[in-house]
């Protein structure tokens, strides 16, 4: 029987910055409806990661698959099939909520009717509709957060990136995120999650990868009892790293 391929497929994917290895020989897969818990220590390489994810940055060697196309070589892939959150949502500070959302989805193919559906259903799960008429540059850190997610959201994409969703999300906040994480993976969104917080790992991952120096270092799967030994895998790297 033949197995499903991945949706996402990084096959010895490298990239220098600044003249000095960020990431080498990274294999990684994720299946749909898969939720990755992407962890390390700042400098392990987890935001160039999500740049060749998310087609920002191209590897230097080895290649990213997203549904079975090379990124490199079909760079439109990223834009219909993936939804990216950095961990500073960029947004035009001249614009309105609103306004984003239409900019956002007409990049996305989206106009007439399936516009309107796209920013009614988001608007309406993120709690945006009295925010719609103002402006992103008076926006709370908290608000950004969560336009920025919107927005990444709107076509409904196969995988969501997302870099540290939770800064600046209060607790009500965080739990509504957890349980949208959840109902994406439900739905069969492939969800990669950045975050220095352990405890979010735990919550809605059903896998954890920890990068070290570049290098992935650990891929398993995972259950919401796994917190402590995560937590020292964790841990247990990171002195490796500050030893080193």
């Amino acid at each position: 029987m033949t197995l499903p391929q991945p949706l996402l497929k990084l096959e010895q994917a490298s990239r220098r910055r600044a003249g000095r290895p960020a990431v080498q020989g990274l294999d990684l897969a994720l299946e749909r409806g898969q939720v990755l818990g992407l962890l390390g220590v700042n400098g392990a390489g987890k935001s160039t990661t999500l740049s060749m994810i998310a087609g920002a940055l191209t590897p230097d060697s080895g290649r990213i698959l997203l549904d079975g196309e090379d990124l490199a070589e079909q760079p439109a892939l990223a834009r219909r099939l993936l939804g990216w959150l950095p961990e500073r949502a960029p947004l035009w500070q001249e614009l309105t909520v609103g306004e984003h959302l239409d900019a956002h989805g007409r990049l996305r193919g989206l106009k007439g009717a399936a516009l309107k559906q796209a920013r009614a259903r988001v608007f309406d799960r993120l709690e945006l509709g009295p925010l719609e008429r103002r402006l992103a540059g008076v926006l709370s850190q908290g608000q950004r957060q969560r336009l920025g997610l919107a927005c990444a959201l709107l076509h409904q994409p196969a995988l969501l990136v997302l870099d540290e969703p939770g800064n600046a999300l209060d607790p009500v906040q965080l739990a509504s995120l957890r349980a949208l994480i959840r109902e994406q993976a439900a739905a069969g969104t492939a969800v990669i999650l950045s975050t220095h917080v352990l405890a979010e790992v735990t919550a809605v991952c059903d896998r954890a990868a920890i990068l070290h120096e570049g290098t992935l270092r650990h891929d398993d799967a995972l259950s919401p009892d796994d917190h402590a030994t995560l937590e020292q895998r964790f841990f247990a790297i990171a002195t490796a790293r500050a030893a080193a």
